[in-house]
């Protein structure tokens, strides 16, 4: 059997015009400012639009085609920088899931720059001084504004950031910590001294705050020392006293642990601290998984 083939019937089909290109009209300084005055209101602070459109026209011929006799120039002052670079140190270079997803949850102001440095393997003090010093050292980053320090077993709230920031503002604070306990049986709140007993008394002490205390005055409570597991610290810090700023210190006469240390040191260049109370960080055991 032989098939033969079909002839199937021809469709017409209808080419469709080629588009029209855009044109472009090209017009000076003086013929575009009838067109553009109706769109610029009765607003005293923008820029006049003769002297917009005599800007463009120094840049090249004025492109009527592309929108911008609708352009106003409106000055303003209100954008405050919170640049921001997150530190972590650790001496293992895994960490705990339950610690990395509160790090991702970490919320960012709007429109501001951020950035993530690590450092693995050193000494919690000394990693602390080697990534300041290569923050300050670089072009771009040293001009920024807060250093933000957080530690392998603290779990953070997403608000962290945005408190902290509000707070180291509205007080004038050089670094303000979040609230978190020590682990073990007996868990003492990680803010330590008062100001107040220090200005009256000219003792400096780094004795545990009774929080209930300090809540009855508002949720920010002066201290003289914070730890580092949820800290904000304003760059310019750092430059107002002399490194090396974190240090481990054990001794007969004395031990202090690095963040208590640089605190020392910035007190005696006249340093504020604070803890936000509404920064409630958790403090996790690695080993056990419970939260203090």
């Amino acid at each position: 059997m032989v098939c033969q083939p079909q002839m199937l019937p021809c469709l017409a089909v209808k080419r469709k015009k080629p588009a029209k290109t855009p044109q472009v009209v090209k017009t000076s300084a003086a013929s575009i400012t009838s067109e553009i005055r109706p769109f610029m209101g009765d607003a005293k602070d923008m820029i006049p639009i003769e002297e917009v459109a005599k800007r463009l026209d120094k840049d090249g011929p004025y492109d009527n085609s592309l929108g911008f006799q609708r352009v106003r120039v409106l000055p303003g002052d209100t954008y405050k920088d919170s640049s921001t670079v997150i530190i972590i140190p650790s001496r293992d270079p895994l960490f705990h899931y339950r610690v990395v997803q509160s790090w991702e949850g970490l919320a960012k102001p709007m429109n501001q720059k951020c950035a993530k440095l690590f450092c693995i393997g050193d000494e919690v003090g000394h990693a602390y001084d080697r990534m300041i010093k290569d923050i300050l050292a670089n072009p771009e980053l040293g001009k920024w504004k807060y250093i933000l320090t957080l530690e392998a077993d603290n779990l953070i709230p997403p608000d962290a950031l945005i408190r902290l920031i509000e707070t180291i503002e509205a007080g004038k604070f050089d670094a303000v910590g979040g609230l978190y306990f020590t682990k073990g049986d007996i868990n003492m709140p990680m803010a330590y001294g008062d100001p107040e007993h220090h200005r009256k008394t000219g003792e400096l002490e780094f004795r545990p705050r009774n929080v209930l205390q300090a809540l009855q005055n508002g949720h920010v409570m002066p201290v003289n020392g914070i730890a580092m597991g949820c800290s904000l610290y304003r760059m310019s810090l750092f430059r107002e006293v002399d490194p090396p700023w974190f240090v481990t210190v054990n001794e007969p006469g004395g031990s202090f642990t690095q963040d208590l240390w640089f605190c020392k040191q910035a007190l005696a260049k006249g340093k504020r601290f604070a803890v936000d109370l509404r920064v409630k960080v958790g403090h996790l055991d690695l080993v056990t998984g419970q939260v203090y």
